[in-house]
Parts: structure tokens; C-alpha cells; sequence
């Protein structure tokens, strides 16, 4: 059984930092690309971060560059998103999903994740 478990969300303040973890089991995680996701209320799901399954490719959605930051250690089979210099638009819930090639929209992606919620208050 596939189970993608995010964690480290929370309440914070404008300009403060995140790190979200996804621990990941039952699939060979070294094979797979993983991406974050997250859907704010009433928005579509919103690609954030992808990185390749060697964390040799990444790729950054628009709103987050410079911001964020992808990382995966396939030694803990478990991805990572350093989110600094918070936003209130940041606010969502954050996914985590693994598909067999790094793209940027959902449906690439075959696993994902309950999602954990971040809310960022100005």
C-alpha cells in the first residue's frame, strides 16, 4: 500500500519559515519524481516544486521562486519544501505527490498525499 504523509504545517507569521516533510512508503522512492502541490480555498491546485528522482532536475512554480526551496533524501525516502519569507497568499493546503516523471501539472503525478495546512497571517 502506497502512503505519501506530509507534516509540518502550521500557523505562522509574514516572513516567517516552513519546512514541510512527505514520508513516502510502499513504492521504490528513488524511482519516482516528487512534486508539491497546494490548493488554496475556492483556487485550483496550484503546482509549487517538482524534483527529479535524483534530485538533479528541479522545477519551481512562479510564485515561489527564490522563496522555496525542493529536497528529497532517498535514504529516508521522504521529500522536503523549505518555504521562507512566508506570504498570506501562501496560504493552502500543501500536497505532496509522486509520478514516474517530473512535470508540473496533477495529473502526472500518480500518488499523492492528505495534504498539510499552512495558513500565514499578515
Amino acid at each position: 500500500q502506497v502512503q505519501l504523509v506530509e507534516s509540518g504545517g502550521g500557523t505562522v507569521q509574514t516572513g516567517d519559515s516552513l519546512r514541510l516533510s512527505c514520508a513516502v512508503s510502499g513504492l521504490t522512492f528513488s524511482t519516482y519524481a516528487m512534486g508539491w502541490f497546494r490548493q488554496a480555498p475556492g483556487k485550483e491546485r496550484e503546482f509549487v516544486q517538482g524534483i527529479s528522482k535524483n534530485s538533479v532536475f528541479k522545477y519551481n512554480g512562479d510564485s515561489v521562486k527564490g522563496r522555496f526551496i525542493i529536497s528529497r533524501d532517498n535514504a529516508k525516502n521522504t521529500v522536503y519544501l523549505q518555504m521562507n519569507n512566508l506570504k498570506p497568499e501562501d496560504t493552502a493546503v500543501y500536497f505532496c505527490a509522486a509520478g514516474e516523471g517530473l512535470d508540473m501539472v496533477p495529473q502526472s503525478y500518480s500518488y499523492w498525499g492528505q495534504g498539510t495546512q499552512v495558513t500565514v497571517s499578515s
